[in-house]
């Protein structure tokens, strides 16, 4: 099969979504400006830079939605502040159940039973017992196509003792992360190898 997304009929959502796999999972929490806590997973998500350190999370359209922004992606560019949980086992339940459609002002908290814990230097709640949470400032937000890049900062971090080595490293091979496939598709990080790059 060959593609050319400008001839294409149908959306490349599903090809793009069903290669590019697997995706780690962004758990962002926001609070609105009238309150309310948001929750919502974004599998387009990765490390944008290390120095400073920002992570960036891609949010698609939401149509019917004040400037068709999803409620964490106009939360975190009206406040300036989210948090970036990320998602491991026993919270994959959970996440899934923060994907539902809410109306604006219910908190996916409340609606998916997750509990709070405090954030240290950003208003927005992070999720309890979370092995790795990081708080974040607004860096920039980018329009791209049919989604908004949102990049923040991260100017706190949370890291579960459990994850890390005597020396005070991160031992990947105890972070037990989940990864988003395509539709209701999910995997395990447990199968690993490893190779060393070559000189």
């Amino acid at each position: 099969m060959e593609l050319d997304p400008r001839t294409r009929e149908r959306s490349m959502y599903r090809t793009l979504t069903g290669t590019v796999v697997p995706r780690p999972i962004g758990w962002v929490s926001t609070t609105g400006p009238d309150g309310a806590d948001n929750l919502a997973p974004y599998s387009f998500f990765t490390v944008a830079s290390v120095d400073p350190p920002v992570l960036l999370f891609s949010s698609g359209d939401r149509p019917g939605r004040p400037e068709d922004l999803s409620d964490t992606a106009r939360n975190a560019r009206e406040t300036g502040e989210f948090v970036v949980n990320v998602v491991t086992e026993p919270f994959a339940e959970a996440m899934s159940e923060t994907s539902a459609t809410l109306e604006p002002g219910t908190s996916e908290f409340d609606h998916a039973g997750v509990e709070r814990a405090a954030s240290t230097a950003v208003e927005p709640p992070r999720v309890a017992g979370i092995e790795a949470a990081y708080e974040c400032r607004l860096h920039d937000t980018v329009d791209v196509g049919s989604n908004t890049l949102v990049l923040g900062e991260v100017v706190h971090g949370h890291l579960s003792d459990d994850l890390l080595t005597d020396e005070g490293k991160v031992d990947v091979d105890e972070v037990a992360a989940v990864g988003r496939l395509a539709g209701s598709g999910y995997c395990w990080t447990r199968g690993r190898f490893r190779m060393e790059r070559p000189d």
